[in-house]
């Protein structure tokens, strides 16, 4: 027959600042993707309102000016496209023209920008949704 074991006092006291201090805590199904993201040092771009060509460019001085400052993580807000004119030109190409489609592509492309990038992802609800993406970049 077992012994029924009775906390000390002391035993109770430390479990309560134990457990007062568990709002610290991490609780492990927390997602490790937010965990990490907290981590980087990260720099936003808003597009809105630029035409195509000084979207490449502002794209072009964001990613070398904050890989070279030594950021990890960029947003850059490109919006959805609804409100794009190429809608009512009937010779550009409606996906193409939209920056949301063309920045990535641009950057893709473009090798002084490409050796500088981890990864291209969309970016989360809480950062733009469908208009954003963000772009992790190498050490330096």
């Amino acid at each position: 027959m077992k012994k029924k074991y009775s906390t000390s006092h002391k035993d109770k006291k430390d479990w309560l600042e134990f457990t007062n201090k568990m709002g610290d805590l991490n609780p492990k199904d927390v997602d490790a993707k937010i965990q990490n993201n907290n981590k980087y040092k990260t720099n936003k771009l808003d597009l809105h309102g630029s035409s195509l060509e000084e979207a490449n460019d502002l794209v072009e001085k964001f990613i070398i000016s904050s890989f070279n400052n030594g950021y990890k993580k960029l947003i850059i807000v490109t919006g959805k496209g609804l409100r794009s004119k190429s809608y009512q030109n009937p010779y550009t190409s409606e996906k193409l023209s939209i920056l949301k489609h063309s920045v990535p592509e641009f950057i893709n492309n473009n090798e002084k920008l490409s050796n500088k990038i981890i990864k291209i992802s969309n970016a989360d609800i809480s950062d733009g949704g469908e208009g954003a993406i963000y772009i992790f970049l190498k050490k330096i």
